[in-house]
């Protein structure tokens, strides 16, 4: 299949021993020892490391060099979908409206502003100028200062997630002497526009503490306002809709606790909402004398919003104006003078729900089709009455509503455009279920051409997610009809470890109950061949990150199930990642893995499913695995080394790719298009392997 040589990673045994267990990993020389040094600077790479990452990314060229074209036809297929000067719906702040949007051609968005009501439109950030001669660049952040003189923005140019915060002059188009590196890329603005809150990354690269600028003055002179102790727990950055707080939020993936600092106060110390409690998750905003808090205290699994006094915020005052019900979850709040909002999901379909502070009168918005996705958008403004929202299924492109809270009407601001076209009633979308082997019934959302057959011929598409309670919305992406055009049934599996059947479907899907989430993801897959839509081994599987370790997982306990799998960024080393305590999100994870080190279950419970350590001798399917070099969440040796073992142990012939970006991160290619030829890559990967690489498109023009 590919005239190179096999790369195949020399073995160097490394052997530690865990609670009695002695463990020896073939491939460990693949992390760099100075794994922190290559984040901030790839160059410094070890070479033979190097060496062994560019072999497999040439050997995986090599084995896709004969669909380079139809990579070419996918990619501009996917961006003939793009709108090219796409932009976002205006937002009102005062005398304002901000957006972003992006150049005809360009890669990079534009963060801009416009006088309210329309006008002259002024450029604030032209990402395309700033990224110009560098192999990869993301803005992070975008906040303009009160007074609207100033916009501070942080970018990252590795894909490290490094960010660097600048400050520009808003009628000048110049940025101020001010430069702060080493950031998480949050930025608050004090109401006194002078003052720029931030946080700090470690030595280990875990955002650990709040900072406070003044503008003008020497960064090395910045004040710490809040250190975190706990390296279990992340800190992240906010301002509440009334702009009278800056809140600083300390959590792990299983308890938060929030801290206000005064806005109209540079000096202001943070005042804690309510100390921390194992388990305790809550969020706040503010309302004048209280603050609203969305909290699931006392057995609230799916969460309460209450009330709070802002003089003494502690539970003993909380008052409940919203209780909990048992399957209705409560995703969001939002929180304007006169109404309080908040996006639910019931039965795995959301919705929005107003309720007005002055009478506690309630209403809802809601849509008929069978699986769609809702949004909710916060804007800058507390004292409104419009509601901001989006709308989308897999077959609807994306809409974006304007709803006015007191007369209940909505006005359509913006409905995702497709220039190549898009008719929705060439699709179909579909809900099913999946019985669990324990009983459990998982929704999988389908989306297919009306004309393909049903008859167990068309290949599956099988995409999975099912951890940190993110659920994944049947919302419309515009890439998906590459491979739905072309015969393609996509399904998207709502696996336990996500949030789509409300909170308890997250508990099922982690820690010692994580193995729910695999078996899930092949009971989806075993409910598609039973319903007569495809066959065993026509399925593709994918995901990424911790979808990455799915993938990982279900390679070894179905591998006959599936045709390939596409692991993006997989998390696929799970117990050698959760024992190394240095690593940046290994503290911050235990709550969702277990904790090996500490934990002989834990480290048992892990060590039977982590997917590189059950790596045996078995035909496992296609297999392409991507990783970036500067990736901080799942470090690029996970894929490699999982891809080395594989090489040592699997008996099929089917192919077994990596391909490492050694100029990214997490994300993959920075940029609009270059995303795409990464889909495009992917795609093209599942078209050979079903020998639909030749086949064109079904048209959907309209």
């Amino acid at each position: 299949m590919t005239a190179l040589p096999t790369p195949l990673a020399a073995e160097k045994p490394c052997t530690s021993t865990w609670h009695g267990v002695t463990m020896i990993d073939p491939f460990h020389w693949l992390r760099a020892s100075n794994w922190q040094e290559v984040m901030r600077n790839p160059a410094v790479l070890d070479d033979e490391i190097r060496a062994y990452l560019e072999a497999e990314n040439a050997y995986a060229d090599s084995a896709l060099a004969d669909t380079a074209g139809l990579q070419t036809v996918l990619f501009e297929e996917m961006k003939a979908r793009l709108k090219p000067d796409d932009r976002t719906v205006p937002a009102p702040d005062g005398p304002f409206e901000y957006f972003s949007s992006f150049a005809t051609g360009g890669q990079y968005p534009r963060f801009a502003r416009r006088p309210r009501g329309g006008g002259e439109e002024t450029i604030l950030i032209d990402g395309n100028a700033e990224a110009a001669g560098k192999t990869y660049w993301d803005l992070g952040d975008t906040a303009h200062s009160p007074d609207h003189r100033l916009v501070a923005f942080s970018t990252d140019d590795k894909g490290s997630e490094l960010y660097t915060i600048r400050i520009r002059d808003t009628s000048t188009g110049e940025n101020l002497p001010d430069l702060i590196t080493d950031t998480r890329g949050d930025i608050v603005w004090g109401n006194d526009s002078r003052t720029l809150y931030y946080i700090r990354v470690d030595a280990n690269h875990r955002p650990r503490s709040v900072w406070r600028h003044t503008l003008g003055s020497p960064v090395a002179d910045d004040a710490c306002v809040y250190e975190e102790a706990d390296e279990g727990f992340y800190l992240a950055l906010g301002k509440t809709l009334s702009h009278a707080f800056v809140m600083i939020n300390a959590h792990d993936h299983q308890t938060s606790e929030f801290y206000l600092l005064d806005a109209n106060d540079p000096k202001a110390a943070p005042r804690m909402v309510s100390a921390r409690s194992t388990g305790h998750e809550y969020d706040v905003e503010h309302h004048g004398q209280s603050l609203i808090i969305t909290t699931n205290s006392n057995g609230a699994e799916d969460f309460r919003i209450v009330e709070a006094p802002l003089s003494d915020p502690r539970q003993v005052n909380w008052r409940e104006i919203v209780p909990h019900r048992a399957g209705r979850l409560i995703i969001d709040t939002n929180v304007t003078r006169d109404h309080l909002v908040r996006l639910e999901r019931e039965d795995g379909l959301p919705r929005i729900v107003v309720r007005r502070f002055a009478d506690g009168e309630e209403h809802n918005i809601a849509f008929e089709e069978e699986a769609y996705s809702l949004g909710m958008m916060s804007g800058y403004e507390f004292d409104t009455v419009n509601l901001r929202f989006t709308y989308s299924s897999m077959t609807t492109p994306a809409e974006t509503y304007d709803y006015d809270m007191e007369a209940r009407s909505r006005v359509l601001r913006k409905r995702q455009e497709v220039p190549s076209g898009h008719n929705p009633d060439d699709y179909v979308t579909r809900r099913l279920f999946a019985i669990a082997h324990d009983g459990e019934r998982v929704p999988v959302s389908l989306l297919y051409r009306k004309d393909t057959p049903l008859d167990g011929t068309a290949p599956v598409y099988l995409y999975g997610y099912g951890a940190y309670g993110i659920s994944m919305p049947a919302s419309f992406a515009t890439g998906r009809f590459s491979l739905v055009d072309r015969g393609f049934i996509f399904a998207l599996a709502h696996v336990r470890g996500g949030k789509d059947k409300g909170y308890r479907w997250y508990k099922d899907g982690k820690m010692r109950s994580k193995v729910n989430t695999f078996t899930d993801f092949i009971a989806a897959g075993e409910m598609l061949i039973s319903e007569g839509l495809t066959q065993r081994g026509h399925i593709i599987a994918n995901g990424g990150s911790a979808g990455g370790m799915l993938m990982g997982a279900v390679a070894n306990m179905a591998p006959d199930l599936f045709l390939g799998i596409i692991a993006d960024v997989p998390f696929v080393d799970v117990l050698n990642t959760m024992l190394d305590k240095d690593l940046p999100l290994t503290p911050p994870e235990w709550p969702e893995w277990g904790n090996p080190i500490e934990s002989p279950d834990d480290f048992a419970y892990i060590r039977a499913y982590s997917p590189y350590d059950n790596v045996t001798a078995k035909a496992y399917p296609h297999i392409l695995a991507t990783g970036g070099l500067t990736d901080p969440r799942v470090t690029y040796w996970e894929p490699a080394k999982w891809v080395a073992k594989l090489r040592r142990h699997n008996t099929s012939g089917n192919l077994l790719l990596l391909k490492i970006n050694m100029g990214a991160g997490h994300g993959g290619a920075s940029g609009r298009f270059e995303r795409l030829k990464e889909t495009a890559r992917d795609f093209a990967f599942a078209l050979k392997i079903s020998g639909l690489a030749g086949l064109p498109h079904s048209s959907n023009q309209t």
